[in-house]
């Protein structure tokens, strides 16, 4: 029998790792519901989106994947009349990450854009997010995940 080989934490793991903040590293397809761990429902999963704004730049929105982000409240939140979705050309080079690996713990450490959680995250124990790569995830306490990128707890979902 082949032995398990063990993941290789993502920068984002280690990242948390030497500031002490607990999660737990997932191997995850979030796009497939069938391949989720019993214990984990779509909307534990969260969606890292980055859009900019026409007065303040960057702004950074987390929301369940089940969910669709206003752009409207988020624009409001953030300070903006108006925000609109970075196009995927243009993303990796504003956030670091491609599509998909968007993630908030490395978007805080390398750009400190402003990151805002829908309020919806406060309902659980935990939240998933993107460890910084396709397929790995992290599980996180919203609140711990919030005070370490100095995300603002908002309702930005429609």
């Amino acid at each position: 029998m082949a032995k398990k080989s063990k993941l290789k934490k993502t920068l984002v793991e280690q990242i948390l790792d030497k500031a002490k903040i607990a999660h737990t590293g997932l191997a995850i397809n979030a796009l497939v519901e069938s391949t989720l761990p019993d214990d984990i429902v779509k909307s534990d999963i969260y969606k890292t989106l980055a859009l900019i704004g026409d007065k303040t730049g960057v702004a950074i929105g987390i929301l369940p994947l089940t969910e669709h982000l206003s752009e409207k409240k988020l624009a409001k939140i953030s300070g903006n009349k108006k925000v609109t979705m970075i196009p995927q050309k243009d993303l990796q080079k504003t956030t670091g990450y491609i599509h998909g690996a968007n993630n908030p713990v490395g978007i805080w450490q390398n750009k400190k854009f402003p990151i805002f959680i829908d309020t919806i995250a406060l309902e659980k124990d935990f939240m998933i997010v993107s460890a910084g790569e396709l397929g790995r995830s992290i599980r996180v306490n919203p609140e711990e995940l919030a005070v370490f990128v100095h995300a603002q707890f908002a309702e930005i979902r429609e």
